[in-house]
């Protein structure tokens, strides 16, 4: 499965901080590259919100 929905759904945390985090985590990917992107079909969004949710990545917001 390319978008972990179960995850999504089950996410109890600040839904605005998982965006943000995962549209910051879009932009790194799209710079950078990422190991993840072949299997989930060369999906930005969807690898930097599986990485956010599974926490594979850290984010922490700062105001």
């Amino acid at each position: 499965m390319v978008m972990p929905l179960d995850l999504l759904m089950s996410f109890r945390g600040n839904i605005y901080e998982m965006t943000c985090a995962a549209m910051k985590r879009g932009v790194q990917i799209n710079l950078i590259g990422d190991e993840d992107l072949e299997p989930n079909r060369e999906k930005i969004v969807s690898t930097a919100i599986k990485q956010v949710l599974m926490q594979k990545v850290q984010y922490r917001f700062e105001a």
